[in-house]
């Protein structure tokens, strides 16, 4: 070998061995093994095992009796293909800046530049967009299930850096519980997503009846918005032994025979999607002309049923008596199935499993609220194993656990501050929970009064598309700030938000987009500057089950990956391009560790003033874990049984202090679109519609198996489920006959939204006119940044619409109508989940 051929060949080597991150010899793994580093994450708590500096494998926490599968892809994720190896910035926008040719976002290459390059870069972008355009020119969008823990949360960490450094603009509600969150509180004075429901250990033994209605528990406990224990499963486990016993009927309403429904082999009543609140309403009118309702407890708790039952009747609005005839001829259940579930509802103690599902749809306000009618109808709310809940589904829901004095700081339910699960009456607190960073600082600095103001978080592409409109927004008129820059960390909006083409043009509007994440998603891709972080296991951190029951040490297993930094370190070094006080203002003199340990130490005093006994910090971090016993009153708690009792004393958060079937202040809205009671609205696109004759099948997009959302996407698990390398969409067998459609065949999914490629699964596990695709596929444009074009790997996104449920709660919708067709020619090779071209690198 000559010279020059040696030195090519050793340069060729030496950038291999870099982007590798060096690995050593297997040999000297005998020598910085880690076996048993702790840590935690959305699927569960575990020990790493690391080898050879790598992260390698996971074993389940001790504490976990039912440990989720999707823990097992942590280390395949860790040193995925499409790791962000370093900072690099768009070409055009290194050139250019602020200038740039914005319809370049998603097919520019990338150069690699320092970090010191791309946070100067940053900070002066953030410096100039809010001297020329104020405040709220910058949107802090950072949303979604990142970070469990509670220093590295890049919501809260985006929120503080960018509230110090001028002001932002931020977001309210969430993609998963938009609607539900904001018509409940006018129901029943709280949030009914995350309230917390009747216990289990009462479920089981006085339950009748239990409803999964679009909701599916077995599948959706396996994650947590803080770390699962999965004791759901326990639960779980135990109620179907003894429905056994004692012969508890188990239905499942849902136009898909899901997860549960096979567990608990629940009779399926198949719906058509999106109509649910006429199935309701076809029940509620069999109870009350039946005289099957429970006309004293809507009396002594409830408010506003004469109106709604003069609804019922068709003797207001449209005029329409809602029989269950009328109701069959919109929901696709038979006459008389509805009058039976009508009759096995009220003379059994029946429980009404709602879920999110019914509400991610056009006019989702209604559902939730006409779930609670129903419940309130049948009478049984308060009492135990009866009434409702819509929040069994969701991280661990209705586990009997320690009642917490904080929750929390992460929670959905809001956006600053810690919130969580309260002492219940008669409870003693047995857990002190746990803090997290703060959105705002508690140093007084020139940001005191930086203004923060908020939008619904799925209006964001209205928002970038019509800057200063004005929208009806939950009893208030709200105006669209100019959104000139956006900040993500920690978030995906390439995958949560609908309509993808129409989104591609609207981010195309921005000056400047920044993205703070680990991998190359499809966000990533169409992103200004990109800013690579570490993964959960490449740091140092603290976070707690949601379930109260633990608090978790988050101890780093292996070095970052690449020339990856902790969000943390990020927003510390990024505010040096402005001033020492912004700084200060941001760590508040605390290193990592020093926050690590003040979260710890401030449970640990709340702990001692309760006669809680916690180790020490340093007792705990050597463990990995504290645990809080689950007292047994906790196992007893039934929902509203005080308020039952006696509903003067124990009001609820409602003007009336009752559960209110009529709503005067909604009513006061003058809305056309949820007017002052729950009622049938149709919706823009369902089996009923105009369009389904260009547009025959309506698709429906429930939670994934194997992922959470987009996360693990890009690991080994989706190979579990795809099918020909495609995000499996369900067709019923007759409706798959009359396009030519077998097993396995790849197939283009369509409407005038776009277009996707799928993996078909002929089954009869779906509702005929109904297909299913889960949500959360990346996003892999054939032609990268140009609205219209084919996805080749089925990111159902692309096929909803981006329309607000109504000017009550502005929320998402989940549902749209389709065509499906056998793909014919090559099929496309999938390219997102590798690394793009990066020039320098």
């Amino acid at each position: 070998m000559d010279r020059r051929t040696f030195l090519k060949t050793s340069s060729i080597a030496a950038a291999a061995v870099a982007q590798a991150q060096a690995i050593p010899l297997v040999g000297e793994s005998l020598f910085n093994d880690k076996k048993g580093s702790f840590s935690a994450s959305h699927f569960g708590a575990f020990t790493a095992d690391v080898r050879n500096s790598r992260f390698e494998g996971v074993n389940a926490f001790e504490g976990d009796d039912y440990p989720s599968s999707l823990v097992n892809a942590l280390p395949a994720r860790t040193y995925a293909e499409d790791r962000i190896l370093y900072p690099c910035v768009r070409e055009d926008y290194l050139k250019n800046g602020y200038k740039s040719d914005k319809s370049k976002r998603g097919k520019d290459k990338f150069v690699r530049v320092s970090w010191d390059k791309a946070l100067e870069l940053v900070a002066n972008e953030i410096k100039r967009t809010h001297k020329e355009y104020g405040d709220e020119a910058i949107y802090g969008g950072s949303y979604g299930w990142y970070c469990v823990g509670s220093l590295n949360n890049p919501q809260a960490l985006l929120g503080r850096m960018l509230h110090i450094t001028g002001g932002y603009t931020s977001r309210t509600c969430t993609y998963s519980t938009h609607a539900i969150r904001q018509i409940t509180p006018y129901i029943t004075g709280t949030d009914e997503s995350t309230a917390k429901p009747t216990a289990y250990p009462v479920l089981i033994k006085s339950a009748e009846c239990i409803v999964f209605w679009g909701a599916d528990v077995v599948n959706t406990n396996q994650i947590a918005w803080g770390v699962p224990d999965h004791k759901t499963y326990k639960y779980l486990k135990e109620l179907k032994e003894e429905a056994k016993k004692r012969g508890i009927k188990f239905y499942i309403i849902d136009p898909v025979y899901n997860n549960t429904g096979i567990y608990f082999d629940a009779e399926h009543i198949k719906i058509n999607p999106t109509t649910d609140v006429a199935l309701m309403l076809g029940i509620a009118h069999y109870l009350y002309t039946n005289k099957l309702h429970d006309e004293k407890f809507l009396r002594k708790c409830t408010y506003g049923f004469k109106q709604f039952k003069e609804y019922l009747l068709g003797n207001t609005e449209d005029k329409i008596e809602k029989t269950p005839k009328w109701a069959s001829k919109i929901c696709g259940v038979d006459e008389e199935v509805i009058e039976m579930l009508a009759k096995e509802f009220s003379s059994k103690r029946t429980m009404l499993m709602g879920g999110w599902a019914t509400q991610r749809a056009h006019h989702g306000e209604q559902p939730n609220w006409m779930l609670i009618t129903l419940a309130s109808m049948l009478g049984q709310i308060g009492l135990p194993g009866g009434g409702y809940s819509c929040s069994y589904h969701y991280s661990g829901g209705g586990v009997p656990m320690p009642a917490a004095a904080t929750g929390n700081a992460q929670s959905e339910k809001s956006i600053n501050g810690s919130t969580g699960p309260t002492a219940e009456k008669g409870a003693l607190s047995a857990s002190p929970g746990l803090s997290g960073m703060g959105r705002k600082t508690k140093i007084d600095g020139p940001w005191k009064n930086n203004k923060v103001p908020v939008i619904p978080v799925s209006r964001i592409v209205e928002c970038l598309e019509n800057p200063g409109k004005e929208i009806n927004f939950d009893g208030n008129i709200i105006k669209y700030p100019d959104i000139r820059m956006a900040y993500w960390a920690g978030g995906n909006p390439f995958h949560h938000h609908q309509d993808r083409n129409r989104m591609i043009k609207a981010y195309q509007k921005l000056e400047t987009f920044v993205i703070q994440d680990a991998f190359w998603t499809a966000t990533a891709r169409m992103a200004d500057i990109i800013l690579p972080t570490t993964l959960e296991q490449e740091r140092n951190d603290i976070t707690k089950a949601h379930s109260n029951s633990y608090i978790f040490a988050m101890k780093q297993a292996s070095e970052p990956y690449g020339e990856a930094k902790d969000d943390y370190d990020i927003f510390v070094e990024l505010l040096k391009h402005f001033s020492e006080e912004h700084v200060h203002g941001f760590t508040e003199g605390r290193s990592k560790m020093d926050w690590i340990k003040y979260f710890y130490n401030t449970s640990y005093e709340k702990a001692k003033n309760s006669n809680v006994k916690m180790p020490t910090f340093d007792e705990f971090w050597e463990k990995g874990y504290c645990e809080f016993k689950t007292p047994e009153v906790a196992k007893k708690f039934v929902r509203f049984e005080d308020f039952r009792k006696n509903p003067i004393v124990n009001r609820l958060g409602t003007p009336s202090g009752k559960i209110e079937i009529f709503s005067k202040k909604i009513a006061s809205y003058n809305y056309d679109n949820c007017k002052g009671h729950p009622m049938w609205f149709e919706p823009m696109e369902w089996l009923g519609s105009e369009k389904v004759d260009k547009y025959p099948l309506n698709l429906v997009s429930p939670h994934p198996k194997y992922r959470l959302h987009s996360q693990l996407n890009n690991t080994w698990l989706r190979h579990l489920e795809e099918v020909n390398g495609r995000e499996p969409i369900w067709i019923n067998s007759n409706d798959a006959k009359k396009r030519n459609i077998k097993n396995g065949d790849v197939v283009r999914i369509f409407n005038d939204r776009g277009q996707i490629l799928g993996g078909a699964v002929v089954t009869d596990y779906i509702k005929e006119g109904a297909v299913r695709m889960q949500e959360g596929a990346w996003y892999d444009p054939s032609e990268a940044g140009e609205p219209g074009t084919l996805c080749r790997h089925g990111d159902v996104n692309v096929l909803i619409p981006d329309v607000g449920t109504s000017n009550l709660a502005q929320g998402n919708q989940a549902t749209a109508l389709v065509e499906i067709e056998k793909f014919e020619g090559e099929v496309p090779e999938i390219g997102i989940f590798k690394s793009p071209v990066i020039k320098g690198a």
